[in-house]
């Protein structure tokens, strides 16, 4: 007499018998993660089977994006499966922001403790809750208006985030209302790299020690201006205390890359990414070092900035 099998072992017994792997991981909603009092949303991807004490990536979409589409087309959900770590996608709403841009010219929503800087960072703690991540390991990206929050994010959690990369983003606190906003992008806002400085070491009570930051910009960007990249790369060098000139330069897939180093440790990078308009660098197609689906602001420039962030946070490590 034979017993019924379930359905569940059916499906394992395939499995076995044709070598095949479990579905993929799907970006998913998480409804409740805290007091939310910046109104955003939350969506997270964590591959599946992904193990406790691995990395979190924070990537935050730009204007009239959202956080599936930025998510998967900048590369991050294809490397959380290559390298190993929990991706936190936070979207804006319409309601927040007409154009669905992070509000990083607010005070309300740029200040620790507050608005949607303050969201972000519960995302984070409830991810790192979830899924047993190493708290140590934890990094913001960002592109455009995700770019300058992630630069906020930076200045006001510096103890919640090991690096972060800021890609055609600006300088923390250089915008108090919309209008700075625009002038902040284009044609960009001339500060002295203490006060840079000081407006990070004003967000927080934190000493150090200090993020990593990786900074990237087009060299045809008219969205945001190249000088915004120097204003990051002063803001972030005068944090570390080391002078804004770098320490090495090279060429990377051809494009020019500074690096900064405090004690011999690579501490602030900035690729310039010669021709490129205002978009994500992305290297799509198959081989170790690319990653991406290109799009609107996602750019195919034979060069893919999350894997080079990726590689640079050692998160396969």
């Amino acid at each position: 007499m034979f017993r019924p099998v379930s359905v569940a072992v059916v499906a394992t017994l395939l499995l076995t018998i044709v070598g095949a792997t479990p579905a993929a991981a799907a970006i998913e909603p998480v409804p409740s993660f805290g007091t939310n009092p910046g109104n955003l949303k939350m969506f997270r991807y964590v591959p599946t089977g992904l193990p406790a004490n691995r990395p979190v990536v924070v990537a935050l979409h730009g204007c009239t994006q959202n956080a599936s589409g930025y998510g998967t087309g900048a590369g991050w959900t294809e490397l959380a499966d290559r390298m190993g770590f929990a991706v936190v996608l936070p979207e804006q709403q319409s309601g927040n922001n007409f154009n669905r841009c992070f509000n990083w010219f607010e005070r309300g929503d740029t200040t620790r403790g507050q608005g949607e800087a303050e969201s972000i960072a519960q995302m984070v703690r409830k991810t790192i809750a979830d899924t047993g991540a190493d708290s140590a390991r934890v990094h913001v990206t960002g592109l455009s208006a995700g770019g300058a929050m992630t630069a906020v994010m930076l200045a006001a959690y510096p103890n919640m985030f090991a690096g972060g990369g800021v890609v055609a983003g600006i300088a923390y606190r250089c915008a108090a209302s919309m209008i700075d906003a625009f002038s902040c992008m284009n044609p960009g806002r001339n500060q002295t790299p203490a006060a840079l400085g000081d407006a990070v070491r004003a967000a927080s009570s934190h000493s150090g020690p200090w993020p990593v930051v990786s900074i990237w910009q087009g060299t045809a960007d008219y969205t945001v201006a190249q000088a915004n990249a120097t204003e990051l790369v002063e803001q972030w060098t005068n944090v570390h205390g080391i002078p804004a000139t770098p320490t090495s330069t090279d060429t990377v897939a051809g494009h020019p890359h500074a690096v900064y180093a405090a004690n011999d440790r690579p501490v602030v990078e900035r690729y310039t990414i010669t021709g490129m308009g205002h978009g994500q660098p992305l290297d799509p197609g198959a081989g170790p070092e690319r990653c991406g689906t290109a799009g609107a602001y996602l750019l195919d420039v034979d060069i893919c900035a999350a894997w080079h962030m990726g590689a640079a946070w050692r998160l396969a490590a």
